[in-house]
């Protein structure tokens, strides 16, 4: 199977279970809520070194936020209900609280529920004021600036990890110019991040290492540079490999942002379109490329 001259390659992707919060940030504008939602999801690249993957999923206008302010959505991935609760409660009260301007409000509805401004309201020292509108409940806490205003529950639903796909191509620069325009056609897919630096990994991992305090080690299937020391799964004329991996809310988000991120990625000087898996092993999910291109 080929598009515009790119073989996909017969494989899958795996991917596993995770849980997922939606927060939403405003501010007094795009610029402050965006820095505060960068700093939130900074440091979230792989639960492998992170413990916890996050992103920026959307911005949103004034008219569709809940204080008629300018938004930006993000989310969170973690491994288990608890890291979830210790990864909000440390990035909303250290990158969104002290961000000028900010207020934080649940962006999934759930039946579970985490109390993170329920517990961050005893900042206030006593003077946060507890207000309840249209059934959800609010904490205004006085800061410095003014009030920070958070809603007291955050919804955590099932959600799925480790999504992906490799680019393979025949220069550095060509390679990276098509996991650009890859990351950019995903960007307006819904419920999906790529949570690594602008979307892209060049330190893919296999989940094996020759040094036993290590879980995972570099990708040497996928270097260049070891092709003739290894059992490479390189063609020739292939230099360079980018992987983007995708975290989402859905199966069919994942599978629509990969589609759209695959054929983006097919353009000239890239000979190759594969994808990170362990035979079944590591994950519950599997997304096999010739059937996600092919689908909408």
């Amino acid at each position: 199977m080929r598009i515009n001259g790119v073989e996909i390659e017969d494989t899958f992707a795996e991917a596993f279970k995770m849980r997922a919060a939606r927060l939403i940030i405003t501010a007094v504008n795009e610029k402050w809520a965006l820095t505060a939602a960068r700093t939130a999801t900074g440091f979230a690249t792989s639960v492998i070194g992170c413990g916890g993957e996050a992103g920026i999923e959307a911005t949103i206008p004034a008219d569709e936020t809940p204080d008629g302010r300018p938004g930006v959505v993000v989310l969170f991935f973690t491994m288990s209900h608890k890291d979830m609760e210790k990864h909000l409660m440390r990035r909303v009260g250290q990158c969104i609280m002290t961000c000028p301007t900010t207020a934080c409000f649940n962006g999934l509805e759930s039946e579970k529920k985490l109390k993170i401004g329920g517990t961050l309201r005893y900042f206030g020292d006593g003077f946060q004021i507890s207000k309840l509108f249209e059934g959800r409940r609010f904490w205004r806490i006085p800061v410095m600036e003014g009030e920070f205003l958070i809603e007291e529950s955050f919804g955590i639903v099932k959600a799925i990890g480790g999504g992906n796909f490799l680019i393979l191509g025949e220069s550095p620069q060509v390679t990276l110019e098509a996991a650009e325009k890859a990351v950019e056609a995903m960007e307006k897919v819904r419920g999906v991040v790529m949570p690594f630096p602008g979307g892209i990994v060049r330190s893919g991992s296999k989940t094996t290492s020759q040094y036993k305090f290590l879980h995972a080690s570099t990708n040497t299937a996928y270097c260049p540079t070891l092709r003739r020391q290894v059992d490479s799964a390189l063609p020739e004329g292939v230099n360079s490999v980018l992987e983007i991996v995708i975290d989402g809310l859905t199966e069919e988000a994942i599978r629509e942002a990969m589609r759209v991120g695959i054929r983006a990625a097919c353009r000239p000087g890239i000979v190759r379109i594969s994808a990170g898996n362990y035979g079944g092993a590591l994950g519950q999910y599997q997304f096999h490329l010739r059937e996600v291109v092919g689908a909408r």
